[in-house]
């Protein structure tokens, strides 16, 4: 049975997932949950995802959320397909790099982009006025951080080491919102910009980056 995904098209999360699903080629049916009539807070979707919050997979029967969850099973389940994204478990060494480089993005990256692509581009787009200093004060703190990539970045070609993880790609769905909020704070640094310029120009994040559609085959 083909992989099922539930999610708003463009959801950050879901694309979060999505992207993964691309790379490791695992075709799937989309199934669009409509987030402006609070469909995610039905009864029927509160019983496969009970936070209401979007995406969630079926798997032949096994439901599954949580984006960065989601992402682990799928690329460990076709680790031997599409493009390799985890290390080996037998690397014990590579495994903990991955883990700290996991981390960094959920804790380091994420709260301070989510914060400025809210700001910027959700809430207007939800009739919602900016906060413009809570917005300053997201970014400033996300132009520090950054600089940290920009070091750890200048010694190797990603977040966890020289090889692709779902580490780079969860960075996919919030960094762009940077852009279009009027930012070019992900290409302020060389080291920053060469690796946000590869990550963002990989065709499976290119394929769905405006809206997430069915795959049936690749």
């Amino acid at each position: 049975m083909v992989l099922q995904l539930y999610g708003s098209p463009v959801s950050t999360c879901t694309k979060r997932v999505a992207v993964v699903l691309r790379e490791k080629q695992v075709p799937f049916d989309f199934h669009p949950i409509n987030l402006a009539t609070r469909e995610h807070k039905s009864p029927e979707y509160l019983a496969k995802q009970p936070f209401g919050q979007v995406p969630y997979i079926d798997d032949d029967g096994f439901v599954l959320y949580e984006s960065r969850a989601i992402c682990r099973y799928v690329a460990a389940k076709y680790a031997d397909q599409g493009t390799p994204l985890l290390p080996s478990s037998s690397d014990l060494k590579t495994v903990a790099l991955f883990e700290q480089a996991a981390s960094v993005e959920q804790n380091s990256f994420e709260p301070y982009a989510s914060k400025c692509g809210l700001e910027k581009v959700i809430f207007p787009r939800m009739g919602l006025t900016t906060n413009q200093e809570a917005y300053d004060q997201a970014h400033q703190t996300l132009e520090m951080k950054l600089a940290v990539y920009d070091q750890i970045l200048g010694k190797q070609k990603y977040l966890a080491g020289d090889g692709l993880t779902i580490v780079d790609l969860f960075h996919l769905s919030w960094g762009v919102l940077l852009k279009a909020g009027g930012s070019d704070i992900m290409e302020s640094k060389p080291n920053l910009a060469r690796w946000w310029n590869e990550i963002s120009s990989r065709p499976a994040w290119v394929a769905l980056k405006d809206s997430v559609q069915s795959v049936d085959k690749y």
